[in-house]
């Protein structure tokens, strides 16, 4: 097996209002360090210009994030010895607002797309882990990931197999929707990210079912020429403290024979 990454480019604060309230940017600074990581971004839930889904149990205001990218910016410094340090969003596409996304972009080091919801018919927000989404509605959510790495808008792709989490089984619409992703992260030449969060709720007793990573969406992405590459996507700093065991655990689910398959990467961009 590979030696474990040194880095974590999916990490969240206090900000998005379900990430541990008593951690400071600096607490999970010091977390990191502590764990022997080299280099770090913060990818805090981005605000929305417009206000959608501004549920302050998902993500930050608008009005907090130069205040966000300020401490960051200021930890980057302080700390530039130890650790390096990036700023950045975790991002939802949403069609006709690639112009919000491309100026945070530019604002940041790192957009991660972690697609949580898509826009309904009359633009509401259907989310994926409260609702059921039809299989139409399943395809749209691999459509706006497509678009997304077309318009190279992300950097990273988070949890590309997070729409398990509202499906019984993986079928012949789930094998569609894994191809479609996977097909557009190869042509893109952007990383899908094996997320850490579902097996850490687990080993922690928090859950008993792992929806993600999906050792089917993960057995075709094997068969493409992808990079991949783990995140912990911490909120929590005993997320950090358990890394080992979270990378055991889903390498275990997946299957190390796959796991063996993929081209892991030292850095976005390599």
């Amino acid at each position: 097996m590979k030696k474990l990454q040194n880095f974590n480019y999916h990490g969240h604060t206090f900000r998005c209002g379900h990430a541990d309230s008593t951690m400071t940017d600096e607490d999970f600074v010091k977390e990191f360090i502590k764990k022997g990581f080299k280099k770090i971004s913060f990818t805090d839930h981005c605000p929305h210009k417009d206000g959608t889904d501004d549920r302050r149990v998902m993500r930050m205001s608008y009005k907090e994030k130069d205040e966000y990218l300020n401490s960051i910016r200021k930890l980057k410094e302080k700390y530039s010895d130890v650790i390096e340090i990036e700023t950045g969003f975790e991002v939802e596409y949403r069609p006709g607002k690639e112009d919000d996304l491309l100026e945070l972009k530019t604002e940041s080091d790192r957009i991660v797309l972690g697609q949580h919801f898509i826009l309904g018919k009359n633009n509401e927000t259907i989310r994926l882990r409260y609702h059921d989404f039809t299989d139409e509605e399943l395809l749209t959510y691999a459509k706006y990931l497509d678009m997304a790495m077309e318009k190279h808008i992300p950097d990273l792709v988070a949890h590309p197999d997070l729409y398990m989490i509202n499906r019984e089984s993986f079928g012949d619409i789930e094998e569609r929707v894994a191809h479609i992703i996977c097909s557009s992260a190869e042509k893109h030449n952007i990383p899908l990210e094996i997320n850490l969060s579902e097996a850490f709720l687990y080993l922690c007793n928090m859950k008993n079912k792992v929806y993600y990573p999906c050792k089917e969406f993960w057995k075709i992405a094997s068969n493409y020429n992808i990079k991949v590459l783990y995140s912990i996507d911490a909120h929590y700093k005993e997320q950090i403290r358990m890394y080992e065991e979270c990378i055991e655990f889903v390498n275990d689910l997946i299957g190390k024979d796959i796991i063996e398959k993929f081209n892991f990467i030292e850095n976005i961009g390599e």
